[in-house]
């Protein structure tokens, strides 16, 4: 790993030992030494099978446990199936991705049979322990980017026209992610000129920024987009438009990554997902152990965090992310970007 990277393995490290410390959860005493793991889904641009898969598996056998880690493949039926299946065969953990809420009947089923259940990346009702970013920090960061972005642009955020919009309201995370933002958007005395409907579909985001686009007859200083898929659906509209204004984003997407490096996205936020999984091979090795888990952090309902640091990437940044083994140099600088990478030391 070069010198230059966001993270480090004395960060993996340090994301593990988040697992370690203040108050402590609930404990049960694993039946087995198999983790069952579900995905939401496999769909272009999502980490799940590029990334959390192969470094769960590795994670898990290299612990000296069994893994049984299956894809819902956007099924929220095919979830429940699977879920049967593992259950059938015996998990001393279930580690779950939630889909549309499918991870809350399979949470209290796992429970019923006293396995201990791991929301992973989204919240889940009823799980015993969270392991995700710290997704408050993500939507802080997000809205800084709108008003960085403002700023450069001497633009006034008490009077400027943004539009708000944020991911899918049956994902506990899209919550955390807004409340993050106003956090800073709010004191800050900017105001939404219209609100879009929540959601992670980047084709239906598009559709519904030209609705608000005409809403607010075309005049938009800021628009704060809840990660790269919905920013570049908004971007596709401002360019059609022959607009660039301050738009967030998170996940540092291919895509993301080039709109940032072309100046038409602020920065994203980049989540390691080497950093979660770590946090969660922790947790589950010490649930399969029996051991006590521990973590200085609750959701609302009062469900063990374990919160792992996000990073917003500005254009100056985007080679850390290539250093990290995360995004590709060759699939970033395409023609269109390649200038903007070499600029910004993208290789």
């Amino acid at each position: 790993m070069k010198k230059s990277s966001l993270f480090s393995i004395a960060a993996v490290a340090s994301a593990a030992a988040l697992a370690l410390t203040g108050c402590s959860g609930s404990t049960d005493t694993a039946k087995s030494t198999r983790a069952c793991v579900i995905l939401p889904d496999a769909d272009s641009g999502t980490r799940w099978e590029s990334g959390d898969r192969p470094a769960l598996e590795k994670g898990l056998t290299d612990a000296g446990f069994e893994a049984d880690i299956q894809n819902a493949q956007s099924d929220a039926a095919k979830y429940a199936t699977i879920a049967d299946s593992q259950l059938t065969k015996g998990c001393g953990v279930m580690v779950l991705v939630d889909y549309q809420g499918a991870g809350i009947e399979v949470a209290k089923k796992a429970k019923e049979q006293g396995v201990p259940v791991i929301a992973y990346d989204r919240p889940i009702a009823g799980a015993d322990y969270y392991v995700s970013f710290d997704n408050n920090t993500v939507g802080a960061l997000q809205g800084q980017m709108i008003l960085d972005g403002l700023a450069a642009a001497g633009k006034d955020p008490k009077t400027a026209s943004i539009i708000y919009s944020s991911g899918d309201p049956t994902d506990g995370n899209a919550k955390m992610f807004l409340d993050g933002a106003l956090s800073v958007l709010d004191p800050a005395g900017a105001k939404a000129a219209f609100t879009m409907t929540g959601t992670w579909d980047g084709a239906k985001a598009g559709t519904l920024f030209e609705q608000a686009f005409t809403a607010v007859k075309g005049k938009v200083d800021a628009v704060l987009a809840p990660n790269d898929n919905n920013a570049a659906s908004i971007i596709a509209i401002l360019d059609k438009n022959k607009l660039t204004v301050p738009v967030s984003g998170q996940d540092a997407s291919v895509a993301g990554l080039q709109n940032v490096l072309l100046g038409k996205q602020t920065a994203t936020v980049y989540k390691p997902f080497q950093l979660e999984v770590a946090a969660a091979i922790d947790v589950i090795s010490k649930l399969l152990k029996g051991e006590t888990v521990t973590t200085d952090k609750k959701l609302d309902d009062g469900t063990p965090y374990i919160a792992v640091d996000p990073v917003s990437v500005g254009p100056d940044k985007v080679k850390d992310v290539v250093a990290d083994g995360n995004a590709k140099a060759a699939d970033i600088c395409t023609a269109d970007v390649a200038a903007a990478c070499a600029k910004y030391g993208v290789n």
